[in-house]
């Protein structure tokens, strides 16, 4: 009798303990040790010890039927040795349909379910060693670029520390034409001044018997006639009366004609006086006595070219300055705290986008993670065109997906090895084995 009494003993403690461990994981044993009676997780209720598990809801948080499905409310631990333990609602235990990869879910049906935890844990231990090396091969890439970002960087604050010494050169430079501009025009004026206001010395020593003759001369043939004088001479009292013929033949020497020998020897003489004749509009028509004047001509031309290398050294002085304006734009833009995203600039993806760069978005332990876009093309009855950009580690930097999940706000997965990022792996993957 006492012997069947002890085996009984050991059979009951056995079967508490089978019901006892089935549906739970190991952090919550403690609340189901073997005693008298058993206290409800949430602490509602204290039951028998033996209705734990005993296929009946009795505790309104189903903690007394971690393995039957008699709670509504109650949840199934499977362990899954070989692969990832996870939890499945307990209305699903016994219920033909294989949930746990271990089985332990169907412990009690009709349902012949095989263990295939070994299996699956293969196989995501191979994807978790994949996305390992994937990791590290994207580290080493980052790196790479890290260096690169770091020595572009320093190559762009020497290139504008370059540009704004030019700059400042070509700004002495320009100082320096601008006074000369400015000398070229002051002499060019002082030349006009002196041939308008009949400076008869200026006159005489820049008006040559040749220049004066070929002004009258007006059909070219080596002389002047009576009718070239009375079409280019006139009366310094009065301009615009016409000279009479006998006016004209004593200009000429009472002849008809006159050659540059008999010219300087008389009419010339006349002219260069300025008393009583003078040309007719030499000081302003072209071709006139000013126009032709050789120190009015050198003027002129020096005034011209100052002009010209004035605006060359104008133009170069835009030009850096737009060149240091756009760089100092460029190295403004946050490109992570080791200028990591810094090879991205100006790089095009098989992607053409118009919105404007606006931040970084990613959480706070990844700043770098997100990119948004905005203010990008007005959208049809809406308002402008939105881009978020997801950065994921990879090897390769290419763009993997584009979504549209709202009427113009896109979503864009961008594979790069600068997002890549230490912690991940060491997080790794835990399984029970």
């Amino acid at each position: 009798m006492r012997f069947h009494i002890i085996t009984a003993a050991f059979l009951w403690a056995a079967f508490v303990e089978s019901r006892k461990i089935r549906g739970i994981s190991s952090s919550y044993k403690r609340f189901y040790r073997e005693r008298k009676s058993f206290l409800c997780i949430d602490g509602s209720k204290i039951i028998p010890f033996e209705q734990v598990n005993d296929d009946y809801c009795d505790c309104a948080d189903g903690s007394d039927e971690p393995g039957t499905s008699a709670c509504p409310r109650g949840r199934f631990y499977c362990t899954n040795l070989g692969f990832r333990p996870h939890y499945i609602p307990s209305s699903r235990v016994n219920d033909g349909i294989c949930d746990c990869c271990d089985a332990s879910d169907e412990y009690n049906s009709h349902a012949r379910c095989q263990n295939t935890c070994w299996n699956l844990g293969q196989k995501e231990r191979a994807y978790v060693e994949g996305q390992m090396k994937t990791l590290d091969e994207g580290l080493r890439l980052k790196q790479q670029l890290i260096e690169e970002g770091v020595l572009l960087w320093r190559e762009k604050q020497a290139q504008l520390r370059e540009l704004q010494r030019a700059a400042e050169d070509l700004q002495i430079k320009l100082e320096e034409h601008r006074k000369r501009k400015h000398e070229a025009d002051r002499l060019k004026e002082q030349t006009l001044k002196a041939l308008k206001g009949g400076d008869k010395g200026f006159r005489q020593q820049n008006s040559t018997v040749s220049h004066l003759f070929q002004l009258l001369d007006s059909n070219k043939d080596g002389s002047i006639s009576l009718d070239e004088v009375k079409a280019k001479v006139v009366l310094v009292r009065d301009e615009t009366r016409v000279l009479s013929e006998d006016e004209a033949l004593t200009l000429l020497g009472g002849g008809h004609q006159m050659d540059l020998s008999k010219f300087q020897n008389t009419l010339w003489d006349v002219l260069i006086r300025g008393d009583d004749y003078k040309i007719k509009d030499a000081h302003s028509a072209p071709g006139g006595l000013m126009s032709e004047d050789p120190h009015l001509k050198a003027a002129d031309r020096a005034a011209e070219w100052e002009a010209t290398n004035l605006k060359k050294v104008e133009e170069a002085y835009e030009t850096v300055n737009m060149e240091i304006s756009d760089l100092q734009k460029k190295l403004e833009i946050d490109y992570g705290t080791d200028w990591e995203y810094l090879f991205l600039n100006g790089q095009c993806y098989k992607l053409n986008v118009y919105e404007l760069w606006g931040m970084w978005a990613g959480p706070a332990k990844n700043h770098y993670s997100q990119m948004v876009y905005e203010n990008g093309e007005p959208c049809w009855q809406g308002g402008s065109r939105t881009t978020s950009v997801t950065l994921t580690c990879g090897t390769e930097t290419a763009l993997r997906s584009v979504k549209e999940p709202s009427k113009c706000q896109y979503i864009m997965d961008f594979e790069t090895p600068v997002a890549c990022q230490p912690v991940l792996k060491q997080r790794g993957v835990h399984s029970e084995l």
